[in-house]
């Protein structure tokens, strides 16, 4: 109690000076340490009475070294002195704490405790320099536990704190005490202690001529041991190739440099940005399982032992401060370029036309060139000589293509504008006046090609035009049809000049089969009469060969008595059309090559469309605008058909506008006598139907000023010189805004496609995050799709936070395809270990900065298993010659030439408690086993701290 309790008050006690006066103490009133006593055995009630469970509802810290170890705290107060009390708990309490279990606090590791208490000074420096103030200290927390019957052990922090040490008591019942001692030494540590048989003497010497009931002269120490092991590999790479650089200086002068090789050289992104090396290293604890140890000798003995004895292995991931910080722009890549495109499309809105923006006349020129930067004109010509000369090869869009990426409209990640958005990202620093500039230049050099019909690299030549792509791609695509088309026109040219030269040698053979052509084309494989009329000359020499093959098994069909006279000469056929026969004539009706339609891209199709809204739903009007088309088809049909009517036209170009009249019909007949059948029933019956019979109608008027000509002498529907210039004033007289919303759209899916393209090992966790920025990025950017987008719109604020969300998914990318790289004979652990990482970056995804809600340090640690261990060790390469003359090796177990990082040893003597006269007489308290002595160490050559435990019967 603390009224029982004697304490000499300062300055109470003491006798008055010559003075002798009548003096009653009053022992009924507590000190000021009894009362300081009480307050810290009522708040230990308090936590006792509380438990784990309520305490953790009651706003218990977490720590990060662990998740299954919490704190709470407590203010107390003495001679005018605050101290914070703190207690540490997990919440499943029950068991031993294991010597080398992961994620431990530094008192657990050095004194084997689970829960216990601290109590220090509010100071700076949280520790208390005065010995005999902490010794009060501890017996006034010991006293306190002892009246609430508790085992909790506390701890003082004394010294200095770069020594963290500390002191420490537990009270076990009415038997035993247990003291606690730990301190460093941080300068050189003697020789003789950088040696395990160093350090058992030590242990020894605690014990041996102390007065406990064992012998003196043997002793069964239980020793365990933990050693760390560190491999910086970027740094083992500088020094490793320093090494070479030395040793081959004389060859590299003869034959070139030494280049420097980066980790992520085969990586997609390589090609614009050198990344970081996510994983900067490894750590390696190589714990041995407990055994015992009655001789210094041995201790010796397990010095020269190897690290692959060890019984467990435990790996720890060293990452770039880089990668673990979500604060935006603190690494290069594809992301900070995109940040700052997205600032030149804000600032697009500024000008009517890209030259305003390069344009010295312009008003707002002084101020963008005050903040913006142009490359040189030796850049430009770099980037324009890898776009246009170094491009030729065609493209397979298919292959760097994700397939998620489709749902986005911008180029093709390998096509000409999108490798010129790419290009633009990381010229100069990616300003409005950098893009304009290099803009302008591009569209020059597309005019040259146009010009000089020279074709448009990295773009394919293809009928169609991908509509699902940005406008500038589908302009380019045309215009690079347009140049093919203007290239064969030249050549055909050129071969009618040729061919009228009368000195040129002409082959009779050639000269037979293309006359037999001219005069009549037998079936081919499809009839249906749409038909590429552009062939090149191989295809066509080969279809004209296969024409002819086919017409030896044809000649009960077609024979060349049909054609009555010259000026029914059938020219142009693709072959017959089934069974039909001609109205007018007892003839097979053939079916014609025919015109390709007219390639449009996008903005041709919306104006076609509106004109079709403006005019209504008129027929007449609707026929008025594929006159063209009509007009082509029906000269190619009288070619093939010379005796064909506008009804036989009508019959095989738009069957639903035939009405045939009761009859047996062709298809229903058995095989064979079909052909038999057309013949005896001709002439077919039936007629047109009501708006082909309309008088005036427009198809027959077409059809009466149609001449009779073959696609191979028509005018082609596509006039390339007058499509190819109205391209060219598209791209010159483009809006800067309309311009930078397809240059964003095609730069974000172009890097996305090119992220997508790593090897990376088949990480589930990171391609349903690949396939989730898909995702995002199209819904954001579709409103840049319909020219909504204005100035000040929050767009772009929606476009700024994408380009987050993009970092996060590039730094993942990054750290899987390193990982795979390291892993790829143990791809358990790099599955594992991003997984783990994938887990802890999670919270940050989303957002633009770190907060103190999230943990600060990634500290996950896996578990090697034994068929792993090779992959691990080739890791730690043999030190070259620079390293092992800059280390001096001071300790065993060395692991492949490195010498470990840190060494942790824990030393125990045992005794059980049965036969002392201190002892419970309950069985179960004389069969327990103590450690009446334990020791921990941990230390370098450079660095040493030991922890001290000890039982004894007080």
């Amino acid at each position: 109690m603390a009224s029982s309790t004697k304490v000499e008050s300062n300055g109470e006690d003491e006798a008055l000076d010559d003075e002798e006066v009548e003096h009653f103490d009053d022992f009924t009133i507590a000190s000021t340490w009894e009362r300081f006593i009480s307050e810290i055995e009522a708040v230990c009630r308090q936590w006792m009475a509380d438990g784990p469970n309520n305490l953790l509802k009651k706003g218990s810290t977490q720590l990060e070294i662990s998740t299954n170890l919490y704190k709470v705290k407590s203010d107390l107060k003495c001679d005018n002195k605050n101290y914070t009390m703190e207690y540490y708990f997990g919440n499943s309490n029950h068991g031993k704490v294991v010597d080398w279990e992961l994620n431990l606090h530094e008192l657990q590791l050095c004194f084997g405790v689970q829960e216990f208490l601290v109590i220090a000074p509010q100071s700076i420096s949280g520790v208390i320099l005065d010995s005999p103030e902490a010794s009060k200290l501890l017996s006034a927390v010991a006293i306190a536990l002892t009246n609430c019957s508790s085992f909790w052990p506390a701890f003082v922090p004394v010294h200095d704190p770069s020594r963290k040490a500390y002191i420490g008591i537990q009270n076990m019942g009415t038997t035993f005490t247990r003291r606690f001692e730990a301190d460093r030494v941080g300068t050189q540590v003697p020789i003789k202690l950088m040696h395990l048989e160093g350090l058992y003497e030590l242990f020894v010497s605690k014990f041996a001529y102390s007065s406990v009931d064992i012998p003196t002269n043997f002793f069964k120490v239980h020793f365990t041991m933990k050693l760390t092991f560190r491999i910086l590999l970027s740094d083992d790479d500088d020094i490793r190739r320093a090494d070479a650089d030395m040793s081959e200086s004389a060859q590299e002068n003869a034959v070139g440099t030494h280049g420097k090789v980066q980790w992520d050289d085969d990586c997609p992104w390589s090609e614009w940005y050198s990344s970081e090396d996510p994983v900067k290293g490894f750590e390696l604890i190589a714990s041995w399982s407990e055994k015992m140890v009655e001789s210094s000798l041995e201790m010796a003995e397990l010095e020269n032992s190897s690290p692959h004895e060890a019984k467990k292995w435990i790996l720890f991931p060293i990452l770039s401060p880089n990668i673990t910080d979500s604060t935006m722009g603190n690494r290069v890549g594809f992301s900070t370029q995109l940040y700052l495109l997205i600032d030149a499309l804000d600032m697009s809105f500024q000008a009517q036309f890209m030259e305003d923006f390069v344009s010295v006349e312009n008003p707002g020129s002084d101020n963008l060139k005050s903040s913006t930067v142009v490359p040189p004109p030796t850049v430009i010509d770099r980037v324009l000589k890898e776009l246009f000369h170094e491009g030729k090869k065609s493209p397979y869009f298919a292959k760097g293509e994700h397939r998620n990426s489709q749902a986005i409209k911008a180029a093709p990640v390998d096509s000409l504008f999108a490798q010129f958005c790419l290009h633009v990202l990381w010229f100069g620093n990616c300003n409005i006046r950098a893009i304009a500039t290099l803009w302008v230049e591009f569209v020059r050099e597309v005019r040259w090609c146009w010009e000089e019909v020279q074709p448009l690299p990295r773009m394919p030549i293809s009928s169609s035009i991908d509509l699902s792509s940005c406008l500038i791609n589908q302009k380019l695509q045309m215009l690079a049809i347009c140049i093919e088309r203007k290239h064969q026109s030249i050549e055909e040219f050129q071969d009618c000049l040729g061919s009228q030269d009368p000195e040129s040698p002409r082959d009779e053979d050639d000269g037979s089969v293309s006359e037999d052509f001219s005069i009549m084309q037998t079936p081919g494989e499809n009839f249906d009469g749409k038909c590429d009329s552009h062939l090149s000359s191989e295809d066509e020499l080969e279809s004209k060969a296969n024409l002819l093959k086919d017409s030896t098994k044809s000649e009960d069909l077609i024979t060349f008595t049909d054609q009555k006279s010259p000026d029914s000469m059938r020219r142009g056929s693709a072959g017959i059309v089934g069974n039909m026969m001609l109205l007018n004539s007892h003839q097979i009706m053939h079916a014609p090559f025919t015109q390709d339609v007219p390639l449009m891209t996008e903005d041709m199709h919306e104006e076609r469309l509106q004109a079709v809204e403006a005019f209504g739903d008129s027929f007449d009007f609707s026929a008025q605008l594929e006159k063209d088309i009509l007009s082509s088809d029906m000269s190619a049909f009288k070619a093939a058909n010379p005796d064909g009517v506008f009804e036989d036209f009508i019959r095989w170009h738009s069957p639903g506008d035939w009405e045939e009249e009761s009859g047996p019909k062709d298809e229903d007949l058995p095989d064979g006598s079909a052909t038999e059948t057309s013949k005896n029933n001709w002439r077919p019956r039936g007629h047109l139907s009501k708006r082909m019979s309309e008088h005036g109608n427009l198809w027959r008027q077409l059809w009466n000023d149609a001449p009779a000509l073959p696609v191979s002498e028509q005018k082609s529907l596509l006039d390339p010189n007058r499509e190819g210039e109205k391209i060219l004033h598209y791209l010159e007289t483009l809006r800067p805004h309309q311009l930078l919303e397809q240059m964003v759209c095609t730069s974000f899916k172009a890097a996305a496609d090119t992220l997508s393209q790593t090897n990376y090992g088949g990480l589930k966790l990171m391609k349903t995050k690949m396939e989730q920025l898909y995702s995002t990025m199209a819904s954001v950017l579709k409103f840049l799709q319909g020219n909504r987008l204005s100035a000040e719109s929050e767009v772009i604020d929606d476009l700024r936070r994408l380009c987050v969300v993009f970092e996060h998914v590039e730094k993942l990318m990054a750290l899987a395809a390193s990982l795979h790289r390291k892993f790829s004979q143990a791809p358990r652990l790099s599955e594992v270990i991003f997984k783990d990482y994938f887990d802890f970056y999670l919270p940050r995804m989303g957002t633009g900065s770190s907060g103190s809600k999230f943990k600060t340090e990634f500290n996950k640690k896996q578990l090697v298993r034994s068929h792993e261990r090779g992959v691990i060790s080739s890791m730690f390469t043999p030190p070259t010659a620079s390293q092992s003359w800059r280390k001096v090796l001071s300790m065993g177990n060395l692991f492949n030439g490195h010498e470990p990082m840190l060494r942790e040893i824990v030393f125990s003597l045992r005794d059980r408690v049965n036969g002392n006269h201190y002892a419970d007489s309950t069985p179960t308290a004389r069969e327990e086993e103590i450690d009446t002595h334990r020791m921990y160490i941990n230390g370098t050559a450079n660095d040493l701290r030991i922890a001290l435990s000890v039982t004894s019967c007080d």
